[in-house]
């Protein structure tokens, strides 16, 4: 059983992630990004996820630069996007994000998405990032099984990681034992179906059987499914709240319960259908 925000996934090159991670999607550029960050800090997350379209990784870099926790205990999360997906251009991109985070290197770099003609040149420009030590870590967001296939046909560096939309409504569990089975970690981004779930009756049951909020009920969810989770708050008591979910564990007849839930229900866009 887990047991502090500190545990951490090992990917498949040995490089340890935390389990729980602290997301900062649609979080303002400035002042709101770099105190939340710092109150995540604080409170004690060690794993931060931005992305260059977020356009807040100069926040990010500015609280973990200031908060007084060593660099190297702070696991950073940073993705290319879509625009830069040129060998060139994506290198250029990895510089800037990293100098707008203030870091030598970054722990986890990541194709945002499967942009069609752009993610096979893209992922070997990441080669190049991580063969140089700049990354330490390497991996994909939003792909599916037969996109990772088309990179495992022309690379012998597997993706530690796969960071797609997964919740009790979109489980997406071929793709996930698909996933095991190639030793890529799978992340949930939107596991709180971005607020959908709190107004779920079967949810607020569940949960209230345990002593426990909607948003700790489901981040123990993923985490039993071995799915490293990235909740995301703005407000100080709900980012220390998610953090409460190493002292309860979910019954195999309630993780079922929420598995039944499944529709394949997306509340992102499909990979195979972007047009962005």
């Amino acid at each position: 059983m887990l047991n502090s925000l500190t545990d951490c996934a090992v990917l498949n090159n040995g490089v340890k992630i935390p389990w729980v991670g602290f997301g900062v999607f649609l979080m303002e550029p400035g002042e709101e990004t770099e105190r939340s960050v710092r109150i995540a800090i604080d409170i004690g997350y060690r794993h931060i996820d931005t992305a260059t379209i977020y356009k807040n990784e100069a926040d990010v870099g500015k609280a973990v630069k200031e908060c007084g926790v060593p660099r190297e205990e702070i696991f950073i999360t940073t993705k290319v996007w879509n625009d830069d997906m040129r060998e060139g251009t994506t290198l250029q991109a990895f510089d800037r994000s990293r100098k707008l985070l203030q870091t030598d290197y970054i722990d986890l770099y990541l194709v945002h998405w499967p942009v069609k003609g752009k993610y096979i040149e893209t992922w070997k420009a990441m080669e190049q990032i991580y063969a140089r030590g700049q990354a330490r870590a390497i991996g994909v967001s939003n792909f599916k099984e037969h996109h990772i296939d088309d990179l495992l046909a022309v690379s012998d560096i597997v993706p530690v990681v796969n960071q797609v939309e997964w919740h009790p409504e979109l489980r997406q569990p071929d793709l996930h034992q698909y996933c095991i089975d190639k030793g890529v970690q799978l992340e949930a981004w939107a596991p709180l179906m971005q607020g959908k779930a709190f107004d779920m009756p079967v949810f607020k049951e569940i949960a209230s059987r345990y002593n426990k909020s909607v948003a700790q009920l489901l981040i123990r969810w993923g985490l039993q499914h071995q799915v490293v989770t990235l909740p995301k708050s703005i407000t100080p008591s709900r980012i220390e709240a998610n953090t409460h979910v190493f002292d309860f564990e979910i019954s195999p007849e309630d993780m079922a319960r929420i598995d039944a839930l499944d529709m394949g229900a997306r509340l992102g866009p499909d990979p195979d259908n972007i047009d962005f």
